[in-house]
């Protein structure tokens, strides 16, 4: 039999099997709701019931499991939030609202536990997201990294036709939102203990409203990726795959922080496979690039946008060619494996 959950954040997660019970009641009255709950929503009831408008929706779920949890420039907590904003944003969706569950490793400190909801409510507010439905299992001791997050999605499609990788067209100019590795490289900075100069900070941040900026300027999109694991390679190399086409971006136009740069050249890092949680690639007709790239540099998450490619022709579909500063073509590969595991 468990105790009833203490108001004190100086405690922690005790181990409870099954969903059920006094413990799960306490953690979600006195922890969860509190934190991410809205009154006027919240029934109490196995799930949340929502009123589209008989809207077209976008659907989308993913798990976070970065270890440390805390991180520079952000959270598990505060990246579990904008990864779900921004994979709905790049269906071409306005995100509207979010589901978590959380998976809590048996003594867990409570006050962990209560920053990183803070930090999801704030990063969830700041979105204009609601949290609306979750679930809790805790596990034993040594089984978790401390907490796992899963959230899911749903948002209303803006876009007037679908955004994805069998839209994007032979010509379609490749634009990048921002500098690349941010985020790896600050996790990698503080798991390791190293110091970098200038210290990177992660990008992690949502996207939705600069694509929807897009969108509503009529921009003809065809298609959004964000680069998270595997980077922009990885990114680029599904989107060919995916929808036959060859890419080929210029090594000299892809934008790299000082401090992101110094950490890969000193662990041998490529920093087009270092992860990214505020950074996407969009495909657009070449003849609205400069619309595009108005719009973009005209918010602060974009402000740094630049053109990086171009598709091709047909011909050796599924490829994406690197033009490296010396002028010469390198075929870039899916990663074979995570430079960086639990990051994301």
């Amino acid at each position: 039999m468990q105790c009833p959950l203490p108001d004190a954040d100086d405690t922690c997660v005790t181990l409870a099997h099954g969903g059920g019970g006094r413990l799960a009641w306490d953690l979600l009255e006195k922890v969860f709701l509190p934190a991410l709950g809205d009154p006027n929503r919240h029934e109490r009831h196995d799930g949340a019931v929502l009123d589209p408008a008989g809207a077209q929706v976008a659907f989308a779920t993913d798990a976070h499991v970065v270890t440390p949890l805390f991180f520079p420039g952000g959270s598990i907590g505060h990246l579990a939030v904008c990864g779900t904003v921004n994979d709905l944003a790049m269906c071409g969706a306005e995100p509207r609202w979010l589901s978590t569950a959380f998976v809590l490793e048996e003594g867990l400190p409570m006050a962990t536990l209560r920053r990183v909801l803070a930090d999801m409510r704030t990063a969830a507010d700041a979105a204009g997201v609601s949290i609306v439905t979750g679930d809790t299992k805790v596990v034993e001791r040594g089984k978790a990294d401390g907490l796992y997050v899963v959230t899911a999605g749903i948002g209303l499609v803006r876009a007037p036709a679908p955004v994805r990788p069998q839209a994007v067209k032979p010509g379609d100019a490749i634009l990048l939102s921002g500098d690349l590795g941010r985020h790896g490289a600050a996790v990698l900075s503080i798991r390791e203990g190293l110091e970098f100069e200038p210290a990177p900070l992660s990008d992690c941040q949502a996207l939705h409203r600069p694509v929807l900026a897009l969108l509503a300027a009529g921009v003809e999109v065809h298609c959004l990726r964000d680069c998270t694991r595997g980077g922009l390679t990885a990114a680029l190399t599904e989107i060919a795959r995916d929808g036959g086409v060859r890419l080929r971006i210029r090594e000299a136009a892809i934008p790299v922080s000082p401090g992101v740069a110094a950490a890969c050249e000193l662990l041998g890092l490529d920093p087009l496979q270092l992860a990214c949680e505020g950074r996407f690639i969009a495909f657009v007709p070449v003849a609205q690039v400069a619309a595009a790239l108005a719009v973009l540099r005209a918010d602060p998450v974009t402000a740094a946008a630049v053109p990086i490619g171009t598709v091709l022709a047909l011909q050796a579909a599924g490829t994406v060619e690197l033009e490296t500063t010396l002028g010469v073509l390198r075929a870039l590969e899916l990663p074979a494996g995570e430079q960086l595991p639990r990051i994301c």
